[in-house]
């Protein structure tokens, strides 16, 4: 092995000759091109991003050349395109872990087959540099690298996340220049970067050089104070030079127009004040930013100035002296292609998609992002709570959690300098960043000594912002000592331990769920009832949902078809599977149903019926800054999902946390109209930086009129199953039946059924000699699990849900006097070892025109856990692929997750039902369906009706393909279309993570009547 000394080793070892942390910025040439941000642009960068010299070593052990030597062979090694993560491509091993480490827990030492990335650039440089200070900057290196330039070694950095910067002047030279790197995989600052992710290596953020002047600002600190009430803001700009300077300030409004300018001789140390008369604030709904130059020598520097205050006085969270709520999401860094490696496009796409979801928050789980992200933040407006790149979460695993154990980093002095470090080094990077709201101390790593000193160290260096840490929650302390933290946090707190928080009025700090309302899979489903607790109580200031995005990695698989990968996929041990996909947008950000549903929940305006019949409704807006005039209100007037009347409403006027009450020209009435639906799609009036004019924001729906008195909106077919679906068309003669061999043959003027009274269901169902079933009829109580159903899995599968089949006790018919057939099946649901799930009696009736009407009256034994869902399946013909349903879309909902769904008329197909997860599960069901048709392209099919809505479902999939499949592209379609009408379909909840399923969600009845109409249709029959 080559000689160098083993400072990986050493966690009080944290760099050499690296330079102080400092204010992000880059020195431009003057103010034009400052203002245009773009760093190519600025005589004083040097981009080193593009193709290096690269190759890949199993063990830094086997380094036994000196590759950083100007004369060494490179000439043989691979390209590898910088930034890049190793494991995006092709070398090292794609790894996914939670909170086990990946290597054997004995900190500070790490294994000694250390894999190693060796990198070579040659760059040239200019005269124009001739004379200048000459820095290399690294934004992030994973996890820790050496670095010589032209052979000589000019230091080490450790901590992967921000930046490191190297003043290279003694090494560099006229012409020609050599740069290495030699990047470890693993160093003791690993176990303090054990974050839920991918474990990535390489240097996959931006490295540059800069140019600066002899004597140049080294770092800016904008200190901010405000007179009462806002009337006059200072700004402090405190700077530190590397020699003597003259600096001169000029703060600028938005417009460009000169509000204050100060110059003055620096020497170290030094600071000028600017003062501006009625500042306008900044917040994450006016993000008006003042623009800070400076200039010294030949170097201007641009900062974003955002006048702010954050408070957390009296226990209540507020921006500027307002209470606010955070509606915030977790966002990692995850590209499907390039991992941690984060375009700014991408990051775009991403505060884009938040905007447009009525996101506010972002926590940067679990360390600093990209700098470029957090100006774009500045711009869009969000409020950014800032983490410390450190959690140790698999210490105390790694002891099987016995007590002291998750602390022992926390609390041990020889760790103390690096986890301070941690904070340290953010909060110098981004003390200037107007977004930033709250510094975090990090997550899941303990609580002890050393997360007090990173507190305190905080707080004395910016008293302006709070300090959060999660890991000091009641529970699980360290240290009964947080007083240095200025809020309480909590992750996943059930809605019980929110009430009581909120009303105990010995709670002086407010509480923050940094995390809440795992969004794994299909979910979350509990979104809404954490929100009516949140806005109840002033301390409770909001949260971050888990977490913004799927983290799989996009991959081919053998039949061609493209997949997202998980944890194991790469034969990555230990792994933990598909916990890396639990956002709510897809890795290629597709919008869950999760993230719409959580749109409309955290929306900033709320509608309630005054009046509704006649166009009364109370506005409320929940902005905490504007009005709502840059909104307009459309509304429409439909009867069973068929228009009838609308207009616009241009006068919302409400102020900040103010409403009024709107009255609109809808002109409902009952007489004429019948039952009816009001729909308020609130809009945008103008273009945005995230949306189009005319975007929606929210929406609501109001009921008119009772459903029981409709003038017949759902049609002939419709109006026939008020009537008991017993209607009689003309010619139609009483129902044939013939019984021979346990099969009863069942037909009338223009259809021709079967019913096995063995099996104890129908078997064939045709309409003119169409046949309409693929297969017999079955009840069913399975799904396929969701991600939130993981808690409650093994119950089910011990119980024998999977596997239940029917048992037929007993099976007769007769013919009645109208004319019907009623056949009565007593049956019993159940699984091998294990007692029947549940007993009933169903009562099949066919009546003349074909329809079959189920009463099924069912008791669950009372052992039984809480069923998935309980209902009748049909399998229908290839071609059976259109779909229309009266009820509720146009996408996905369940009994807790359908805040984001309307009532109406919805046409659409088999595969438009169907939601992709990165691992299938249960999806696609509409509840509170009223009546569904299911038809192939004539529109030959089956329509089912209910006295009370039902869940209704239609896929190319069965539950069961569903369970077996653990990636999109080993479903395989069936031909068939898979049709579920449920009396009930349990909730989704968030249980993955979070608190087991709410008790009203849960599918708990053990007795329930379950009535079905199953009724064959032609087009023309409409």
């Amino acid at each position: 092995m080559i000689a160098i000394e083993r400072y990986w080793e050493n966690p009080e070892q944290l760099h050499v000759n690296r330079e102080a942390p400092r204010a992000y910025y880059i020195p431009y040439g003057d103010t034009a091109s400052a203002k245009r941000r773009k760093r190519g642009q600025s005589p004083f960068y040097r981009t080193l991003n593009g193709n290096w010299k690269f190759q890949y070593r199993e063990s830094v052990q086997g380094v036994e050349e000196r590759f950083w030597e100007d004369g060494a062979d490179v000439s043989g090694w691979d390209d590898l395109l910088v930034p890049s993560c190793w494991q995006t491509n092709g070398y090292d091993q794609m790894h996914y872990t939670n909170v086990a480490y990946p290597i054997p827990v004995d900190p500070p030492y790490v294994p000694d087959r250390n894999p190693a990335g060796l990198y070579v650039r040659e760059f040239q440089l200019g005269a124009e540099w001739d004379g200048k200070e000459q820095y290399a900057v690294f934004e992030g290196v994973n996890s820790c690298f050496y670095l010589w330039v032209n052979g000589e070694f000019v230091g080490y950095s450790q901590g992967s996340r921000v930046p490191a910067e190297f003043r290279i002047t003694p090494h560099v030279r006229p012409g020609l220049n050599r740069m290495a790197v030699m990047v470890l995989k693993w160093c003791d600052g690993t176990y303090i970067e054990d974050q839920d992710l991918w474990r990535y290596s390489g240097i996959f953020r931006d490295v540059y050089l800069l140019a600066r002047d002899k004597a140049h600002i080294r770092d800016v600190f904008n200190r901010q104070s405000f007179a009462e009430g806002f009337s006059r803001a200072t700004l402090s700009v405190e700077i530190e030079t590397t020699g003597s300077v003259r600096a001169t300030a000029e703060l600028r409004d938005a417009g460009g127009s000169l509000i204050a300018a100060a110059e003055t001789d620096i020497s170290g140390q030094g600071a000028m004040s600017l003062n501006v008369e009625a500042p306008r604030l900044w917040t994450a709904e006016t993000p008006y930013l003042y623009e800070l130059t400076l200039r010294s020598g030949e170097e201007t520097l641009l900062f974003p100035v955002g006048f702010k205050t954050v408070t957390t006085d009296g226990g209540v969270f507020r921006i500027n002296g307002q209470a606010v709520k955070l509606k915030g999401v977790n966002r990692h860094d995850s590209h499907p292609t390039l991992g941690q490696t984060i375009p700014v496009a991408h990051m775009i796409e991403d505060l884009q998609l938040m905007k447009r979801h009525n996101v506010n928050t972002v926590r940067t789980s679990h360390y600093p992002n990209d700098p470029r992200f957090l100006e774009l933040c500045n711009e869009y407006g969000f409020y950014v709570v800032d983490e410390a790149d450190l959690e140790c979460h698999g210490i105390g695993m790694a002891e099987d959690w016995k007590e002291g154990s998750f602390h022992r980093l926390s609390n041990d002095p020889a760790w103390k300098a690096a986890f301070v470090e941690r904070a340290s080094r953010m909060v110098e990077r981004d003390k200037n960043q107007p977004c930033v709201v709250m510094w975090s101390m990090g997550n899941e790593s303990g609580y002890g000594h050393n997360h007090i000193a990173m507190a305190e160290w905080t707080r004395g260096r910016d008293r302006s912002r709070p300090v959060h840490y999660e890991g000091a929650t009641v529970g699980y302390k360290g240290n009964e000592d947080t007083s240095s933290l200025d809020v309480e946090s909590r992750m996943y707190a059930s809605l019980q331990e929110m009430e009581r928080y909120g009303q105990d009025p010995a709670q002086v700090k407010p509480v923050f769920l940094c995390e809440y309302s795992h969004a794994m899979g299909n979910g979350p489903g509990d979104l809404q009832d954490y929100w009516d607790v949140i806005y109840r109580y002033p301390n409770l200031m909001g949260g971050c949902v888990w977490e913004w995005c799927d983290h799989g990695i996009l991959r081919t698989a053998a039949n061609g078809q493209s997949y997202f990968a998980y944890g194991g996929d790469f034969g990555d041990k230990p792994n933990d599977g598909n916990f890396c996909i639990d956002g709510l947008v897809s890795p290629d950000r597709k919008p869950h149903t999760g993230l719409l549903e959580l749109k409309k929940v955290i929306a900033p305006v709320r509608f309630e019926a005054e009046d509704a019949a006649r166009g009364r409704v109370k506005v409320t807006n929940l902005h905490d800054f504007i009005g709502l005039s840059h909104f307009a209100l459309h509304w429409k007037l439909e009867r069973d999902g068929e228009l009838l009347r609308q207009g616009w409403y241009d006068a919302l006027e409400a102020g900040p946390q103010a409403t009024q009450v709107i009255e609109l020209p809808c002109a409902w009435n009952e007489q004429t109209d019948g039952a009816c639906d009001l729909t308020l799609s609130c809009r945008l009036n103008a273009d945005t930086a995230w949306a189009e004019a005319g975007y929606e924001i929210t929406f609501e729906q109001f009921r008119l009129g009772d459903a029981s008195a409709s003038s017949g909106g759902a049609g002939t077919v419709g109006a026939a199953a008020g009537n008991g679906g017993a209607a009689v068309r003309l010619g139609a003669a009483a129902v044939q039946a013939e019984e021979s061999g346990g099969v009863l043959k069942l037909s009338g003027l223009d259809f021709s059924h079967t019913f096995d009274l063995r099996q104890g269901v129908f078997t064939g169902i045709s309409k003119n000699g169409v046949q309409l079933l693929a297969e017999a009829l079955r009840f069913q109580i399975w799904r396929a699990p969701t991600d939130n159903d993981r808690g409650i899995r093994s119950a089910w599968e011990q119980e024998g849900f999977q596997r239940a089949e029917m048992k037929v006790y007993d099976a007769a018919w007769e013919r009645q006097t109208d004319g019907t057939v009623a056949i009565t099946v007593r049956f019993s649901l159940g699984g091998y070892i294990r007692t029947p799930i549940l007993q009933g009696e169903a009562r099949w009736t066919l009546d003349a025109t074909g329809a079959i009407r189920l009463r099924a009256d069912i008791q669950v034994k009372e052992s039984a856990t809480h069923l998935p869902r309980f209902g009748l399946e049909l399998a229908m013909p290839a071609g059976s692929e259109s779909v229309e349903y009266l009820g509720y879309g146009p996408h996905e909902s369940y009994i807790d997750k359908r805040r984001s769904v309307r009532r109406g008329k919805y046409r659409t197909t088999v595969d438009g039902m169907f939601e992709s997860y990165v691992m299938p599960q249960e999806n696609g069901s509409r509840y509170g369906t009223e009546w569904a048709a299911v038809t192939n392209a004539l529109g030959m099919g089956l329509r089912l009706e209910a006295p009370d809505s039902f869940s209704f479902q239609a896929s190319h999939y069965t539950a069961h393909d569903l369970t077996a499949a653990a990636h999109t592209h080993e479903l395989k379609p069936r031909k068939e279309t898979i049709v579920n009408a449920d009396y009930r379909m349990g909730g989704i909840g968030s249980n993955s993570c979070g608190p087991e399923l709410l008790p009203q969600y849960r599918f708990d009845e053990k007795a329930f009547t379950f009535e079905l109409t199953v009724r064959p249709v032609f087009a023309e029959d409409e």
